[in-house]
C-alpha cells in the first residue's frame, strides 16, 4: 500500500492517506489501497475503533483530477479494451476510482465499530464525502471543508449527497452545493458537520486519545446501537444511493461542463458554464 499506510496503537487501528504531493487525492491504486485498509480494519476484531487521518498538509483533495486528465492509467482500464474501445469522456475514469471508494465507504457506514475522521487541513469534494461517512470528525483550526463538485461541473459523489441533508438539513445541504462555501472548523462544528475542534499543537493526540477512550467502550454495543442509528437516520439504504451518485457522477464527467469545468480548473480561474445555444434559446 504505498499511499496508505496502517498502523496499530493498541486496540485504535490508523489509516492514514500519505500521498500529500497530490494532497492526498485519489488515483485507481491508492484508491483500491484504501478499501482494502478499510476492509481490513472494519474486519479485524482486535480494532475497536478506527482513526483515518492523512499526511501533509491537506485531509484529502477527492479523485486526482490531473490523473483524470491525462487519461489514467492503460492497466487500470486494459480490462475494457480487451472487450471493446475505452469510452470518450472521463467518466470511466472516474468510475474507476468511486468503484473502490464507494465500497470503502459503505464498509466504514457498516463496520461495527467506530470509524474516527482527523481532518488537518482541506477536506474537498471526495475527500469531503469520506469525512462525513465516518461516525465521528475531529478537525484542527486549520481544516477546511469544502462540497467542491460544482466547481468543475460534476455532480456530487462519495456519499455527500446522501448524507449531507442527514446531517444539517436540506435547506444548508442546498446552501453548501448552490453557493458552496468553504467552511472553517468552527463552521462546520456548528453546522453539525464535524463533532469538535481540537489544538493544532496535540491534533494527533488529542485524536488518539478519543479513539483509545471509544475502543475501550463495549465496542459489541456500539455496533449494535450504529446499526440501529444508522436505520432510524436512512443510512441503511446507502448502497443504493452511492449506485445512483457514481452514475450520474460518470455521465457528468462525460459533459461539456466537466470539460470547462477542467480546463479551469488547470487554468486556475473560474469556469465559465453555458448553455448550448439552442438551450439557452429555449430557456
Amino acid at each position: 500500500m504505498s499511499h496508505v499506510q496502517l498502523a496499530y496503537e493498541g486496540p485504535v487501528g490508523i489509516i492514514t492517506l500519505d500521498r500529500p504531493a497530490r494532497f492526498n487525492s485519489l488515483d485507481v491504486s491508492t484508491a483500491q489501497d484504501l478499501r482494502r485498509a478499510g476492509l481490513q480494519m472494519a474486519r479485524d476484531e482486535k480494532v475497536r475503533a478506527v482513526v483515518l487521518r492523512a499526511s501533509g498538509s491537506a485531509f484529502c483533495s477527492g479523485a486526482d483530477l490531473k490523473y483524470i486528465a491525462s487519461g489514467g492509467d492503460h492497466d487500470d482500464l486494459a480490462y475494457l479494451t480487451a472487450a471493446r474501445d475505452v469510452p470518450e469522456g472521463y467518466g470511466e475514469r472516474f468510475k474507476q476510482i468511486l468503484e473502490y471508494l464507494h465500497s470503502t465507504i459503505s464498509e466504514i457506514r457498516r463496520a461495527p465499530k467506530p470509524f474516527i475522521a482527523a481532518v488537518d487541513g482541506v477536506a474537498a469534494a471526495g475527500g469531503f464525502g469520506i469525512a462525513m461517512s465516518c461516525d465521528l470528525v475531529f478537525a484542527s483550526p486549520r481544516a477546511t471543508f469544502e462540497w467542491a463538485y460544482g466547481k468543475t461541473g460534476l455532480t456530487g459523489a462519495e456519499s455527500s449527497t446522501f448524507l449531507l441533508p442527514r446531517l444539517i438539513g436540506l435547506r444548508r445541504a442546498m446552501e453548501l452545493m448552490l453557493l458552496n462555501p468553504r467552511l472553517g472548523a468552527y463552521d462546520a462544528v456548528r453546522l453539525g458537520l464535524v463533532t469538535r475542534v481540537l489544538p493544532q499543537e496535540s491534533f494527533d493526540a488529542g485524536v488518539l486519545g478519543v479513539a483509545r477512550e471509544v475502543a475501550e467502550g463495549p465496542t459489541r454495543a456500539y455496533g449494535v446501537a450504529k446499526a440501529l442509528i444508522n436505520q432510524a437516520a436512512g443510512v441503511d439504504r446507502i448502497d443504493f444511493h452511492l449506485d445512483q451518485e457514481l452514475q450520474h457522477l460518470v455521465r457528468s464527467a462525460n459533459s461539456p461542463e466537466f470539460k470547462e469545468g477542467l480546463r479551469a480548473f488547470f487554468e486556475k480561474r473560474p469556469a465559465a458554464f453555458t448553455l448550448p445555444d439552442s438551450e439557452a434559446t429555449r430557456a
